[in-house]
């Protein structure tokens, strides 16, 4: 298909009914306002269903009722309004529906401001509801990968009967790029979706979606089936793009819009003559920590660089178990880092200062 210059929030509309979705509930909130705009324009002229609910919890518990009768489901929201939605999450978890949830971050805590953050890894990834669970996450990049992750988003929730979350701060909603939706992307093999509430017809025995299990002896077995799922996850699921290891003394670590400023920081030191490498997570979980382990013997340090106070670095932490000190530099309350400042701080940590 030819690509088309779109605005993200829009790309994110357009490859959701793309992939099938049939039902959208959300509410506005910026900087995601615009994708259920798209979505209020465009998914009932493909057969859908758009609903603005009257509030974050409200559209939440609908995906529920939605996913629950088989279709393709998505809700979207900013930062805040995701907190919102986090005990609907656990309950949708719980009764292993699948759903595709973005959140276009931005700066908090609280209502905090409208510009561009990352200050919701530890919420995308520790899970902000109750209980044993987990979602898979994606961090996109660009727009070309925001279209092609959403369109896997809707097969990967199917195919685990989970909730997947795509988490772009809100200069990836908002930036134009050009896109192409491609007809290449990987497939899944599916199974029937035997387990949906669609009516009986008087054909079969109801079929009861439920997260609630009174006898503690069953709801610990039911937890126990759930992990086997997400350890399945963890195994196949861990995406990262690596470039510029080899022969590289300092690896950066980054997600996001953050990973595309470090490549800019990358540009204007090897015009100096310092090489360094990049590790960019697509997926945060499952988190690729395998990428850690094999690292090149020439890389001594990593730099963590966020657009948050240093979420992410717990997990960089984990999977370095110790073998390389660790830095960090970044820009918090929707404030962004620049490529000045990461060249700056990796020239300091190469001279022998401590960050």
């Amino acid at each position: 298909m030819p690509r088309t210059l779109m605005k993200g929030n829009e790309v994110i509309g357009a490859a959701a009914i793309r992939a099938g979705c049939t039902a959208f509930f959300g509410y506005p909130i910026t900087p995601q306002t615009e994708l259920p705009e798209y979505m209020a324009a465009h998914l009932p002229a493909s057969g859908g269903v758009f609903v603005q609910a009257e509030s974050e919890v409200a559209a939440i518990n609908m995906v529920y009722g939605a996913s629950g009768s088989g279709v393709r489901v998505m809700t979207s929201s900013s930062s805040p309004g995701i907190a919102l939605k986090q005990e609907g999450i656990s309950y949708i978890a719980g009764a292993e529906l699948p759903c595709v949830i973005v959140n276009v971050m931005r700066g908090g805590p609280g209502l905090g401001g409208i510009q561009p953050s990352q200050s919701d890894y530890f919420q995308a990834t520790r899970g902000g509801g109750n209980g044993d669970y987990r979602l898979l996450v994606y961090a996109p990049a660009s727009l070309q990968e925001l279209a092609d992750l959403v369109q896997i988003a809707f097969d990967k929730a199917d195919y685990y009967r989970n909730p997947v979350l795509i988490v772009a701060d809100g200069m990836l909603g908002q930036m134009m790029e050009p896109v192409e939706f491609r007809d290449d992307l990987p497939r899944m093999e599916l199974p029937a979706k035997d387990w949906a509430a669609t009516g009986t017809m008087g054909e079969r025995a109801p079929r009861v979606i439920n997260s609630l299990y009174l006898k503690p002896e069953e709801l610990e077995a039911h937890i126990h089936r759930l992990f086997v799922k997400y350890e399945q996850m963890r195994v196949a699921e861990p995406l990262v793009e690596t470039v510029g290891l080899e022969g590289a003394e300092l690896v950066v670590v980054a997600y996001g819009t953050t990973a595309r400023i470090v490549r800019s920081a990358m540009a204007l030191l090897a015009e100096e003559g310092i090489h360094i490498g990049l590790i960019r997570p697509i997926t945060l979980y499952p988190y690729p920590m395998d990428v850690f382990a094999t690292l090149p013997e020439s890389v001594r340090r990593l730099l963590v660089v966020e657009m948050s106070m240093g979420q992410m670095i717990d997990d960089v932490r984990i999977a370095n178990e110790g073998r390389l000190p660790i830095s960090f530099v970044g820009r918090t309350g929707g404030m962004v880092p620049t490529p000045q400042l990461v060249a700056d701080t990796v020239r300091d940590l190469l001279a022998g200062g401590a960050r």
